[in-house]
Formats: C-alpha cells, sequence, structure tokens
C-alpha cells in the first residue's frame, strides 16, 4: 500500500497509458458501456500487473486493445487521482508505432486533432494531459 492512502481509501492501481499521434492527431478509445467510467474516451492503455514493468504494461495494453506494436516510448505525465472506486498513478506515454491501422478490441476508436479533444467526455484524471495536448506540447 502506497504510504499516502491510509487502510480505509480505495486501492490503488498503476495504469499506463499511450498518447499516439498520426498526421498531426491522437488516437483515443471510447470505454465499454459496462465498465468502470463507462462510455468515457481515454488513450489506450490499461493497469499494471503484478510483476510487470510500467513500460511492458504500456507494450501489452496497447498491443490487446489496439492490434498496434509500440516502437518507442516517452514519459510526457505522471498523475494521481482519487476515484470513489480507486487511486489510480497513470503514467503517460508519448508512443510511435510501427506501420497499421489500429483495430479496436472495445467499443470505439477515433483519431482526433488536439483542438477537438475537448469534444469528448474523458475521466477527470486525464484533464492536465489534455490541457497539454491543447496547448501543443
Amino acid at each position: 500500500m502506497s504510504p499516502d492512502l491510509a487502510p480505509s481509501d480505495p486501492p490503488l492501481v498503476e495504469i499506463a497509458a499511450a498518447v499516439i499521434e498520426r498526421d498531426g492527431r491522437y488516437l483515443i478509445a471510447r470505454r465499454q458501456d459496462q465498465a468502470v467510467l463507462g462510455g468515457y474516451w481515454e488513450f489506450p492503455g490499461g493497469k499494471r500487473a503484478a510483476g510487470e514493468t510500467v513500460e511492458d504494461c504500456l507494450r501489452r495494453e496497447v498491443l490487446e486493445e489496439t492490434g498496434l506494436r509500440i516502437t518507442s516510448a516517452r514519459l510526457i505525465q505522471r498523475t494521481g487521482y482519487r476515484y470513489p472506486h480507486a487511486a489510480v498513478d497513470i503514467h503517460f506515454y508519448h508512443c510511435a508505432v510501427a506501420a497499421g491501422d489500429p483495430r479496436p478490441s472495445g467499443a470505439e476508436i477515433r483519431w482526433v486533432s488536439p483542438d477537438r479533444l475537448g469534444d469528448f467526455r474523458f475521466p477527470p484524471a486525464n484533464a492536465d494531459l489534455l490541457r497539454l495536448l491543447a496547448a501543443g506540447i
């Protein structure tokens, strides 16, 4: 347990998320309706498994969710957020991927320009990253 969480606090979940850019647009995915935060949009990624590095998690999750293989990843932001169901520690990576088009394993994916990201409902933990992307990091 993280030293800043009390025993009654929600569990801490470590997440790796890929900020994949192609032709000035970012790849986003809509969470399935039955999932926690269902219907929200997010950057592809997911929970780190026990014994897995954050980078290995990133590669595995992106491959599972989009079919894309990451060729490089650079940490651009790490943020924490406390939801009622969990406290999250999210590692956002700017990623390059091998050629090919993504194929969704979930609800839906889209390529979106930075100025249109605000048109989509993202989880609150993404707010700082969305501001950075809109500012053209």
